[in-house]
């Protein structure tokens, strides 16, 4: 599928396409949903994706280094280098590092702002230092660069059907509705790294704060001050969930499968950890292969309807669809997509 996918995208340069290929076995690596939903996207569209979701994992990967003998020091370094490899591979279209390289072309290519990149790179240097959050306020600051702009790199290349500023907010906020998912389901792993992202405000009006929470991650013993604290967590998640709406229907028909299919499969996060009891101290919640399974089969369904649409009526061929670009569509691809 990756040759296909290089060649429907013109992607033609040997290096460059196989610094696509390396940002691809990045996301498939590290983002298992999002990946997945990706495969919904027009073929000539997803190296692009690749390229996006695999230099933003391969920086998180720096910023993470747990495990390593990596020191604070040793990860500041390294992300200083990649900013300046970054801003060099924006400038010239040229980078010895495979990932840059691919960004570099997909910005290119997609004319992304180049302050998106800049914004993300500055959170990441955040998460070298800062270990918690004072209040949602200062949370949401954070992810601008985190969570916001990666929607916002992405809107590009799904296409819109609206001026491209009037879907932009609600980029963003499905970027940071994701985020926080992904805070929710990992709260016991982010405080093993000394990290809590659940805003201090909104712990200690449950009468919960970070030693309640490693009280916890350590015996393994429940307190019902921290469910309700991770409750009032996924309600304001559910809240920016309900901001993301109305960007779906504002993408271009052909993208919306794809993104529908990445939001129902969070917000299924949501709903396991809310189902396994807010347990995500103790063990990582995770959607039912069986559920993921109906929402893949679903985007599937509108893959298949958004490009009959797209099609003139007078190429459709008699008997079926033809699903040019759309890859291989049936049980097989549900059970991947799943």
């Amino acid at each position: 599928m990756t040759e296909r996918e290089l060649d429907a995208a013109g992607v033609i340069d040997p290096a460059l396409r196989e610094a696509y290929r390396h940002c691809r076995r990045l996301n498939a690596r590290h983002g298992r949903t999002y990946f997945l939903a990706t495969r919904l996207l027009p073929v000539e569209r997803r190296p692009a994706v690749h390229a996006l979701y695999g230099f933003a994992r391969w920086a998180d990967d720096i910023v993470d280094a747990l495990g390593t003998g990596a020191d604070t020091a040793r990860r500041d370094a390294e992300l200083a280098a990649l900013e300046r490899e970054l801003e060099q591979g924006l400038r010239d279209g040229e980078s010895a590092e495979p990932v840059v390289r691919a960004l570099a072309d997909t910005a290119r290519r997609y004319r992304i702002d180049h302050a998106h990149f800049a914004d993300f790179m500055a959170a990441m240097r955040a998460d070298l230092v800062v270990t918690d959050y004072a209040d949602y306020a200062a949370l949401r600051r954070y992810m601008h660069g985190s969570a916001a702009v990666i929607g916002l790199q992405m809107l590009p290349v799904l296409g819109t059907v609206t001026d491209r500023e009037t879907a932009a907010p609600h980029a963003a906020a499905l970027g940071v509705a994701f985020q926080l998912t992904n805070f929710l389901r990992d709260v016991g792993e982010d405080l093993d790294r000394g990290r809590v992202y659940l805003p201090a405000d909104l712990l200690a009006a449950h009468g919960v704060d970070r030693e309640r929470l490693r009280w916890s991650r350590d015996t393994g013993r429940r307190d019902p001050r921290i469910t309700s604290a991770l409750r009032a967590f996924e309600r304001l998640t559910r809240g920016v969930y309900r901001q993301a709406v109305p960007g779906l229907a504002m993408l271009e028909p052909v993208s919306r499968p794809c993104i529908r299919t990445a939001f129902v499969l969070y917000g299924g996060i949501l709903d396991a950890v809310a189902e396994d009891g807010y347990a995500v101290l103790h063990r990582r919640s995770v959607v039912p292969r069986r559920r993921r399974a109906v929402v893949a089969a679903d985007g599937l369904a509108r893959v298949a309807a958004a490009r009959l649409r797209a099609r003139p009526a007078a190429a459709r061929e008699p008997g079926g669809v033809p699903l040019t670009g759309a890859g291989p569509v049936g049980p097989r691809m549900v059970e991947e997509v799943a």
